[in-house]
């Protein structure tokens, strides 16, 4: 899936226009693309049995233009401001968007908020300073924000998810498949679902990971500077590769830690559960860690 794109060509205009209304519709594919760009405000966006993409909110009142356009099976929806206007309230446009539930959605913002329910086509999204809030389904998944927080809520079936944040806190619950998910300064909650692939990183933040590892699957959790906790659901078969600089590890499989040098804090873990199918690696550099199941 390609990465979603901030600033669309054409989006800047010069002249002002008055605030008004929006109550739009357009008929759609039942598995179209549909592309929005708002850049300030908030976007909501739910999926329906309807054939049709309605858009209903308000524009802020410096907004120059409303694009609202079908091509093929794409839809395009932009809100165009002057770029002398940017950072100001009087740009700030509340959206509510309607698509068919089968549809693919691809949504940018700078500082609006984002908010998507009931799409079952893969979801691109990405916000400056917005938070994203969103329900996962079957398809592909990429979230990113530079310092809004993310949450994610699946509904159990395998999906490919990427997220991604600075500096805000990641959440992902009932995900399943595979997922990769990374803040720098923001905490990261992996919770639910099951996995053949599971990548969890981040700088300076608390990483949880409370999920199942299926057979043959791989977890790889990284930390600079922060608390990691593994809480496994289920029975898990694996090979463990752990190690920390300074901190503890708690290891309720039975394996205690051993220093890794006789003149320095670290400490490492190397054990085998079950058949040992699986493989999991674990880092950190300043911070505890606990190693568990339910």
């Amino acid at each position: 899936m390609k990465k979603v794109t901030l600033f669309f060509a054409g989006c800047l205009l010069f002249s002002v226009a008055s605030a008004r209304d929006v109550n739009e519709s357009l008929d759609a594919a039942a598995k179209g693309h549909v592309t929005i760009f708002n850049l300030a405000g908030s976007v909501n966006v739910v999926g329906w049995s309807r054939k049709v993409v309605e858009v209903t909110g308000s524009l802020g009142d410096d907004v120059e233009e409303f694009v609202f356009d079908r091509d093929g099976n794409e839809i395009e929806i932009k809100v165009k401001v002057p770029e002398r206007h940017w950072g100001r309230s009087d740009i700030t446009s509340e959206l509510m968007i309607h698509v068919p539930q089968g549809s693919s959605i691809e949504i940018a913002t700078i500082s609006a908020d984002i908010e998507v329910e009931g799409v079952q086509g893969e979801q691109e999204l990405q916000s400056v300073s917005g938070e994203i809030v969103t329900r996962s389904f079957a398809a592909e998944i990429v979230a990113e924000s530079v310092s809004g927080d993310i949450d994610v809520q699946g509904d159990g079936k395998d999906t490919e998810a990427e997220l991604v944040s600075v500096s805000g806190d990641i959440t992902a619950k009932n995900l399943a498949g595979s997922i990769a998910a990374e803040s720098v300064s923001g905490d990261v909650v992996v919770a639910g679902g099951s996995f053949d692939r599971a990548q969890v990183e981040t700088v300076s933040g608390e990483i949880t990971y409370k999920a199942a590892l299926r057979k043959d699957g791989r977890l790889h959790v990284e930390s600079i500077n922060g608390r990691v906790n593994i809480d496994f659901v289920g029975d898990v078969s694996a090979r463990f590769e752990i190690d920390t600089f300074n901190g503890n590890i708690d290891n309720c499989f039975g394996p205690q830690a051993k220093k890794t040098s006789r003149y320095a804090p670290g400490l490492e873990l190397n054990f085998t559960e079950g058949a040992g199918e699986g493989r999991v690696v674990i880092s950190t550099f300043n911070g505890d860690l606990t190693i568990c199941k339910k």
